[in-house]
């Protein structure tokens, strides 16, 4: 008989979902905006004025109340929010809780391979590249918002309901291709942040961590994260945007595109993205560090 897992830890289960739940939704209201006003600018072709700037940001709304204008911002915030705060309840809330489970059953064994100070430190990344593993099973939320983001095609006036009925385990495609991203993203992430409160800040309990020093802790680790999984993410959106009855394999993606674009090509976009999905990153992860702590000191 397989021995059981010691799971408790230090915070409760409800606190890591107000936590990463908090800084989920705080993330949206703060960049969802942001994302619409940049897009909304980039697609005008107009000259922009100061007299014109405001129909440019609120079209049809531009002359609403300033509430109906700011809520104009929030287009299509279904796909994004419900996938949005799902993953940083599942990331943030989910790595606390193998961590907890790596250091009540297998610390000895992390501490003879590393040191008990390393030890800490990659029980806390290894815990991240779990959480990034099992975060596959967000896939198909995932799948549907990169779709509405860049090939609205593929749903063809269908819902959402009827998107999952019909297409299935469709949904799922590129998997394999995911769990290889998330696993090294999650470890750098959880790991370079562990690493720079350890070295950079002489931490001992990262629970005690300040504001500022869970902000640094969490540049490091969004640098670290995206940089990492960059080659990876390149693939597998590249799986995710085709239409649902595409069936490139993940392979036949890197083949053509080393071959056609170079291997530099796995990198595209990683300034831009560490530019922009950084700051997010960097944002929702300093909250659910943050806000965990303090909501344990109430339930």
């Amino acid at each position: 008989m397989a021995p059981q897992l010691n799971v408790k830890g230090s915070d409760s289960a409800t606190a890591r979902i107000l936590g990463s739940g908090a800084s989920g939704i705080a993330e949206l209201l703060v960049f969802h905006p942001v994302d619409t006003i940049a897009k909304r600018l980039m697609s005008n072709k107009s000259k922009v004025s100061a007299s014109t700037l405001s129909t440019v940001i609120f079209k049809d709304y531009a002359t609403a109340p300033l509430g109906r204008r700011l809520l104009s911002l929030f287009p299509g915030l279904g796909y994004a929010a419900g996938y949005k705060v799902t993953q940083r309840i599942y990331k943030y809330g989910g790595q606390p809780w193998f961590s907890d489970i790596l250091s009540r059953n297998y610390k000895d064994s992390f501490t003879n391979a590393f040191g008990e100070r390393k030890g800490k430190m990659m029980m806390q990344a290894t815990a991240g590249s779990l959480t990034g593993i099992g975060e596959v099973v967000l896939l198909p939320l995932d799948a549907l918002k990169i779709k509405r983001q860049v090939n609205p095609e593929a749903f063809r006036g269908r819902g959402v309901v009827r998107i999952f009925l019909e297409e299935g385990t469709t949904l799922y495609r590129g998997w394999g291709w995911t769990m290889a991203r998330n696993a090294p993203g999650s470890f750098a992430l959880f790991g370079a942040s562990a690493v720079t409160k350890e070295y950079v800040f002489g931490i001992q309990d990262y629970h005690k961590a300040t504001w500022g020093q869970n902000f640094v802790a969490s540049i490091a680790g969004a640098v670290a994260s995206i940089t990492v999984a960059a080659p990876l993410d390149t693939v597998k959106t590249r799986i995710q945007n085709a239409n649902f009855e595409s069936k490139v394999s993940g392979m036949t993606v890197v083949k053509d595109l080393i071959k056609n674009e170079g291997p530099g090509a796995l990198f595209k976009g990683l300034t831009p993205k560490i530019l922009v999905v950084g700051p997010k990153l960097v944002f929702s992860y300093t909250l659910a560090q943050s806000l965990i702590p303090w909501f344990s000191k109430y339930v």
